[in-house]
């Protein structure tokens, strides 16, 4: 019996220290996870069914893709069998949709696009109000035949790739649409947005997308790839310089900026990297942004799509003892790379994942997106690295012994080192003094969805710390006096103003 105990008391203090539990993660944040309904059709240790899920990771899983068909401008499954029950079909939307009576707080919602559906045809739809009615009665009769929760927009792109530049005012018009039906329901509604420049400057009204949108995914990678003729980061935490746009940074500066609520702000991770040969396999050092390549990549042996690897696909290369792969770290955009030869890997591992999350949390975003949860490492191939929190605890040993912190400590009630684990803390009271317990490595399926469950957690402890200590910063500012004879001065410019605006009125 004490043995039982023993085993369920680990058990539960693993999910909690992950950031999840069976009724899904526990920091508040919202964690999207696409599944690219294909993935079913890869070829052995890479095959991802729908059963492979791992559900209490996620608050929304988002099923991908249905389409739209052109000569009827109604919503429609892209794979009838795998997706519907006639004629045998497997079932896709009814067993994705089944998971919610095991984990209640899941939301399940379809998306709608991708890169493979094109921009014309969304395009001539948003145009005609007529057409965008017609489109919006049918998908409200295929959320409710289906029971999905809601709709996820992923035109890619409004005004570009054959759109037009009105797609900017019609994209805004069919999603107030949408919304405005979607109400009496409950539905929620979403879309996945570009993240480069030049998108977000012709595409998007963010003000307006974030009044109408319940999240707006950001799909913060391909921002470099084969296509620049260079090595790059697929998902760089920040640019080359301060002239490069093309960053997780800058796209969420900029859609700050652009009027979009923190809140509603969903930062979209890669679970894969993109691959590059050399044109000089004799090159001695990498050079993000300059070391030339050739125009392909190489292929993952799974997905098989050019210039891609899943992180799967990157964990079965890195763990085979006689692989070639040394690894390498790009400083200035927090991104790991591999090299072997005149092969190289651009990628995320747990560490710049984990970054990317701390980052998403100091700008009070509303949670993480991934692309696609079958790219993780869903069989546990890959061991955890053990850096992962390296930067937290840099960040820690920066405090530990700022007098700020200690004054800080008195309001913020963490918990006793001695005492009960309380929600899994990492920040801790040890003798009086704060220490820092990084999470405890775990070898397990999805190692990158693990991770961010376990730095969103770490984030918020670590944010709500430098938030009071910048708040006692604040209070004990004294302001600068004000010089002699200026109150006097001002009364009088007052007195004159006031006398000024008697005599006009």
């Amino acid at each position: 019996m004490e043995l039982c105990l023993k085993s369920l008391f680990f058990v539960f203090w693993m999910a909690v220290a992950s950031g999840q539990t069976l009724g899904g993660p526990m920091h508040g944040k919202a964690v999207v996870c696409y599944v690219a309904s294909w993935a079913t059709y890869r070829l052995n240790a890479g095959q991802f069914n729908l059963e492979n899920l791992e559900p209490s990771l996620c608050t929304h899983i988002v099923y991908s893709f249905a389409g739209l068909d052109d000569k009827t401008n109604i919503i429609k499954s892209l794979d009838p069998w795998q997706d519907l029950e006639k004629d045998y079909g497997k079932r896709g939307y009814k067993r994705i949709v089944a998971l919610k009576e095991q984990y209640p707080h899941l939301k399940v919602t379809i998306a709608i696009g991708g890169w493979n559906e094109g921009s014309p045809k969304y395009s001539k739809m948003a145009s005609d109000p007529e057409l965008r009615q017609t489109f919006i009665k049918s998908v409200m009769v295929f959320l409710d035949n289906y029971k999905f929760d809601g709709l996820d927009l992923d035109w890619e792109y409004p005004t570009k790739r054959g759109g037009l530049p009105e797609d900017r005012t019609n994209f805004i018009s069919l999603v107030k649409e949408l919304k405005e039906a979607f109400e009496p329901k409950g539905y929620i509604l979403t879309a996945a947005l570009g993240a480069g420049k030049t998108t977000m400057d012709t595409a998007y009204d963010l003000a307006k997308l974030s009044r109408y949108l319940d999240l707006l995914h950001m799909m913060c990678y391909d921002y470099h790839g084969t296509w620049d003729g260079v090595v790059g980061a697929n998902a760089p935490l920040r640019g080359l310089d301060s002239e490069d746009f093309l960053s997780v940074e800058y796209t969420i500066k900029y859609m700050l900026d652009h009027g979009v609520s923190p809140y509603k702000l969903v930062l979209g991770l890669p679970m894969y990297g993109r691959t590059f040969i050399l044109t000089n396999p004799d090159e001695k050092r990498i050079q993000f942004g300059r070391t030339a390549v050739h125009s392909t990549g190489f292929r993952g042996p799974f997905t098989g799509e050019d210039g891609f690897f899943g992180y799967n696909e990157i964990c079965l290369e890195i763990t085979n003892a006689t692989s070639k792969w040394t690894h390498h770290w790009h400083r200035q955009s927090s991104t790991p790379y591999l090299r072997d030869g005149d092969r190289v890997i651009s990628y995320d591992n747990p560490r710049s994942i984990a970054m990317k999350v701390r980052m998403a949390i100091q700008y009070n975003l509303g949670g993480l997106m991934v692309w696609s949860i079958d790219t993780d490492d869903f069989q546990g191939v890959c061991h955890n690295e053990t850096n992962t929190y390296v930067d937290f605890e840099e960040r820690y040993h920066e405090i530990a012994n700022d007098p700020l912190l200690k004054k800080a400590l008195k309001t913020l009630n963490l918990p006793d080192e001695t005492r009960s684990l309380r929600k899994g803390s990492s920040y801790v009271i040890s003798d009086g003094n704060l220490k820092f317990r990084p999470p405890p490595a775990q070898y397990t399926n999805f190692g990158l969805m693990q991770t961010i469950n376990q730095a969103a957690s770490l984030a918020l402890e670590e944010k709500r710390i430098l938030d009071e200590m910048e708040m006692i910063t604040r209070e004990n500012e004294i302001p600068e006096e004000v010089p002699k004879g200026t109150a006097v001065r001002l009364a009088s410019m007052i007195t004159v103003v006031f006398g000024l605006l008697l005599m006009v009125f």
